[in-house]
């Protein structure tokens, strides 16, 4: 049972802390990347792809593909992708269709740094983690259940992620609170970092129309409209509320019309809908991600911090990586302008045997080494007999010069960039702002919420009726003495002539 739970818990169920992945959402990307031709794929396609490295079944992979489409941020979607907003599930894999957005392509990949590990039946390789160099975690969130533990992180806001992720990196302080894609108003007062024992409160933003009808225009995300009209006709009928009608014209946009019976307060019917329905809702977090190869429970801050410490990491192999490879060009370059320029391939014309044409080149050259970075080697040498005789006859001097010159200005400033790798990353962060923030504003209101007390705000759908004699008082003694009308979830206090009370 230990083997079935670890397994549930880090190949299943519990995102990674560094890339913000479920391990069938690692696949799907890692699956599409390889697809990718900048064109849409058939859904169908994708999740028999993801087979090669996922051993779940289609069903599965589907799924997750259409909650990371519903997401907008990292899968670019074309057909019916299904309404969070309605809960209307997505058409069938063969009619919908996807790609990675160009976000996805920017920070998830990078083949030269990411860490390699056989799918499971050893015919392809996969990505131990994808080197994400983005807060992906706190930007989807994710929910998941496994064996002993769950995990529920809550979306936050795109550009409030990276202003924060600048904030950490200059020393400034930042505060990181939910932000939902449906809207509405959200209370974060005790959201303590989305850690355990917190708690945020959803409410739906409504508003009056009129003195008779009510719109609700956004909801609380772990709602649909068709649970939150239910919840209400429910309200309804237990006589919590006093409402004659509900249309529900929810489109693109949600718009929820709530009519009034006569002679009922606007105010206190939304207190009411606050109060018992689902128009306000509470959540609680529970931060837990697979770290260091094991289940930790992490703030949104920490989270952040470990994002942030490994994007300038990556940025930094990144740049080191760009470097050799222009040292490289920069090497050749030189090289093959000294075997050109000084002719030294005249000087093969006399040799007989292999060996003798790279004897030839290697002491031909040997007089202008000491302009190279590192040594010449056999490599180097056979290099140089594949450049063709159209290229030689053809060789300008000064562009190869200028292309020199380039390359040196290029690793000058991929230099800079090394030498001050925390501002670097701070215009890593800026710029993905400014290219992508744009349309990703908050959605979900702050507010302070103030409590409302059922007992206050519950429609008078009742009459109480006393019977002093036989000493009784309720809703159903209709031929006794009225006393006012009331909710059934009131308080009765009835004071003797004593003084004593019940």
């Amino acid at each position: 049972f230990l083997d079935y739970a670890s397994y549930v818990i880090l190949e299943r169920a519990v995102p990674e802390a560094l890339d913000g992945l479920k391990p069938v959402q690692r696949r799907i990307l890692h699956a599409m990347r390889e697809m990718e031709d900048g064109r849409f794929h058939k859904v169908a396609n994708i999740i028999g792809q993801t087979m090669q490295f996922h051993p779940h079944g289609d069903a599965s992979i589907g799924d997750a593909l259409v909650q990371l489409g519903q997401k907008d941020l990292l899968v670019e979607t074309q057909g019916n992708w299904g309404n969070i907003l309605t809960g209307d599930s997505a058409a069938a894999p063969r009619y919908i269709e996807a790609r990675l957005s160009k976000f996805a392509l920017e920070v998830m990949f990078n083949p030269k740094i990411t860490h390699w590990k056989l799918s499971y039946d050893g015919r392809k390789r996969e990505p131990v983690i994808l080197p994400a160099k983005f807060p992906l975690l706190l930007a989807i969130g994710v929910e998941g259940i496994a064996v002993g533990l769950a995990s529920k992180i809550l979306p936050h806001n795109f550009v409030e992620i990276l202003d924060a992720a600048i904030a950490l990196l200059e020393e400034r302080e930042y505060a990181l609170y939910p932000d939902f894609p449906t809207g509405g108003y959200v209370d974060v007062t005790r959201y303590s970092e989305g850690m355990r024992g917190g708690r945020v409160r959803l409410r739906a933003r409504i508003q009056q129309l009129d003195k008779k009808t009510l719109v609700i225009r956004e909801i609380p995300f772990y709602t649909t409209t068709g649970a939150l009209i239910d919840t209400i006709l429910a309200a309804n009928e237990k006589g919590k509320i006093r409402i004659r009608k509900i249309d529900d014209n929810t489109a693109e946009q949600v718009e929820i019309l709530i009519h009034l019976a006569p002679n009922v307060s606007p105010d206190q019917t939304i207190d009411a809908l606050y109060a018992f329905t689902d128009c306000e809702m509470s959540v609680s977090p529970n931060t837990c991600v697979i770290h260091n190869g094991k289940p930790q429970f992490l703030g949104v801050n920490e989270l952040l911090r470990l994002s942030v410490d490994q994007t300038v990491e990556l940025l930094g192999r990144e740049l080191e990586i760009r470097m050799e490879e222009l040292r490289e060009q920069w090497h050749f370059q030189s090289l093959e302008r000294i075997f050109i320029e000084n002719r030294i391939y005249r000087k093969i014309e006399k040799s007989v045997t292999w060996e003798e044409v790279i004897d030839t080149i290697d002491k031909g050259l040997q007089p202008f080494t000491g302009k190279l970075e590192r040594a010449v080697t056999r490599d180097d040498i056979i290099r140089l007999t594949e450049i063709r005789i159209k290229r030689i006859s053809r060789y300008d001097i000064d562009r190869a010069a200028d292309q020199i010159l380039k390359i040196e200005e290029e690793m000058q400033v991929v230099q800079t960039k090394l030498d001050h790798l925390i501002d670097h990353a701070i215009e890593w962060y800026t710029g993905l702002r400014e290219k992508y923030g744009k349309g990703r504003e908050r959605k979900a209101e702050i507010r302070n919420f103030e409590n409302i007390e059922a007992s206050m705000v519950a429609a008078a759908t009742q009459k109480l009726y006393v019977n002093r004699e036989e000493g009784f008082a309720g809703t159903g003694l209709r031929k006794d003495e009225y006393v006012c009308d009331c909710s059934d979830i009131d308080d009765i206090i009835a004071f003797r002539s004593d003084g004593t009370y019940v």
